[in-house]
C-alpha cells in the first residue's frame, strides 16, 4: 500500500480537506475518497525521503506526544468523531514529523483500522503503555479517559526525569571545568616550566616530567587524541546499545554510591504509577505486569517484575510474588497487600507512586546539597596537585639560585 496526500472538497459542507490516504494506486486513492463523500481536487504520492538534518531538527519530543494526546482526549470527550478530532489536532500541531504521523493515523482510521492498531504502526512515538491504555479505552468506550490517563502518566514521568537530569547538571559542569583547567595547564603553563629548566640545565621532578610528556603529546598529536576519544565514545555508545551493555548500565544505576537510592525510587515510582494507570483502565493483571516491567526502562528491575508475574500466573498473590524479588523496595509489596485486602490495588499503587515521587524529590535535593562540597574538595585537590607540580620546581630553582 502506498501513501497519498490529497486535497478534496467535502460534498456535505463544501469545505476543502487536506490529509493522507493509503491505496494501491492514485486511482485507488481517488475511489477511497469518493466512497468517503469527498471530491478529489489533487492527489500526490507521499515522499517519505528527507534530509537527516531536517528529520533531526523536527524530531518528536515527549511534549509533542503529551499535547497531542491531551488535545485528542478533549475533542473526543466533547463528542466529535475520531477522524474529525484527529484532523482538528493535526491543524494545531506545529511539529512537521508529528503532523506526518497523525496524517498516517488518519489514513489508517479512514481505512477501517482501530486507533490502537494505527498507533501500533508508529512504535517510535507510541510505546506499549500507550497502546495498552488506548486498546482498553476503545474496548470499554472510555477512550478519552484513557488518553487523559496516559498523558498524565507521561507528564509525571517527564517531570521526574527532568529533576534527575537537573541534579546531574552540576557534577557534569564541574567535571568539564576540571578537564578545561587540566588542558590549559598542560598546554599553556607546563611547557614554560620545561623551557625554564632546560635553559638552566636542571633535572625536572618526576611528576613534572609526566605532565610535560603529556603536554608534548597533546600539543604534537592533538589530532590523534581527538580521533581516539571519538572512536572510544562511538564504541562505548554502541556497546551500551547491546544487550550486555544495557544490562551493565542498568546494574550500575542500581548500585552506584550516592545515586542508587534515587534510581531505585525512580523505577519503583514508574512501576507503581504505570500499574495504577493500567489497572484503572481495565487492563488484566498479567498484562499490567508485562507492560509495567518494560515501562521501568531498566532490564534488571524488569526481570524482577517478570519473575513476579510468573509467580502470579502460578497462583500466588502479587504482594507475595514481589516480596522476594531483588530491587523491589519493601513498601511496594506492603502497599499492594493492603490493596489486595481492600480490593483497590490500583489505588494503593497510585498512593505508593506518590510516596516514591515525593521521596525522590527529597533525595534529589539531598544529593544536590551533599555533592557540592564533595566536588569542591575534589576540584581543590586536583587543581592543587596541578599547581603544586608546576610551582614546586620553580621554587626549587629559586632556591638553587639563592
Amino acid at each position: 500500500m502506498k501513501k497519498y496526500t490529497y486535497k478534496a472538497r467535502d460534498k456535505a459542507n463544501s469545505q476543502v480537506v487536506e490529509s493522507m490516504v493509503q491505496a494501491d494506486s492514485e486511482s485507488g486513492a481517488a475511489k477511497v475518497l469518493i466512497q468517503q463523500g469527498l471530491m478529489p481536487l489533487s492527489i500526490k504520492e507521499f515522499d517519505e525521503s528527507g534530509s537527516f538534518l531536517k528529520r533531526f531538527s523536527g524530531r518528536i519530543t515527549n511534549k509533542d506526544k503529551i499535547v497531542f494526546m491531551r488535545q485528542l482526549a478533549t475533542l473526543i470527550g466533547a463528542g466529535l468523531p475520531l477522524a474529525q478530532s484527529m484532523r482538528t489536532v493535526v491543524e494545531q500541531t506545529q511539529n512537521k514529523q508529528m503532523q506526518q504521523v497523525i496524517e498516517e493515523i488518519i489514513a489508517d482510521i479512514e481505512g477501517g483500522h482501530t486507533l490502537s492498531d494505527s498507533f501500533a504502526k508508529h512504535p517510535q512515538v507510541f510505546d506499549k503503555i500507550v497502546l495498552a491504555l488506548v486498546a482498553a479505552g476503545e474496548a470499554s468506550g472510555t477512550l478519552d479517559d484513557a488518553l487523559k490517563r496516559v498523558s498524565a502518566q507521561k507528564e509525571k514521568d517527564a517531570a521526574m526525569m527532568g529533576k534527575i537530569r537537573g541534579a546531574m547538571v552540576y557534577p557534569a559542569i564541574v567535571m568539564l571545568v576540571i578537564l578545561a583547567v587540566m588542558i590549559f595547564m598542560l598546554v599553556a603553563v607546563v611547557p614554560q616550566v620545561a623551557g625554564l629548566y632546560k635553559d638552566m640545565h636542571k633535572a625536572l621532578p618526576f611528576l613534572t616530567q609526566i605532565m610535560i610528556a603529556a603536554a608534548d603529546f597533546i600539543i604534537n598529536f592533538w589530532y590523534i587524541v581527538i580521533i581516539v576519544l571519538a572512536i572510544a565514545a562511538y564504541f562505548t555508545a554502541q556497546y551500551f546499545r547491546t544487550d550486555n551493555g544495557i544490562k551493565v548500565k542498568d546494574t550500575v544505576k542500581l548500585n552506584i554510591p550516592m545515586f542508587k537510592g534515587m534510581f531505585r525510587k525512580l523505577y519503583m515510582a514508574r512501576f507503581t504509577r504505570t500499574g495504577q494507570t493500567l489497572l484503572a483502565t481495565g487492563v488484566a493483571m498479567l498484562d499490567m505486569l508485562r507492560i509495567s516491567s518494560e515501562g521501568t526502562n531498566n532490564v534488571i528491575v524488569a526481570k524482577s517484575i517478570d519473575r513476579a508475574a510468573d509467580k502470579v500466573k502460578g497462583g500466588k498473590a502479587l504482594s507475595v510474588a514481589l516480596l522476594s524479588e531483588d530491587y523491589i523496595l519493601p513498601m511496594v509489596p506492603q502497599m499492594i497487600k493492603i490493596g489486595e485486602q481492600s480490593g483497590k490495588i490500583d489505588e494503593m499503587m497510585g498512593k505508593t507512586a506518590q510516596v516514591f515521587e515525593d521521596e525522590l524529590d527529597e533525595e534529589i535535593k539531598a544529593i544536590s546539597t551533599s555533592i557540592e562540597p564533595i566536588l569542591m574538595v575534589f576540584l581543590a585537590v586536583f587543581a592543587g596537585g596541578m599547581v603544586g607540580a608546576i610551582l614546586f620546581p620553580i621554587y626549587s630553582l629559586v632556591g638553587n639560585i639563592k
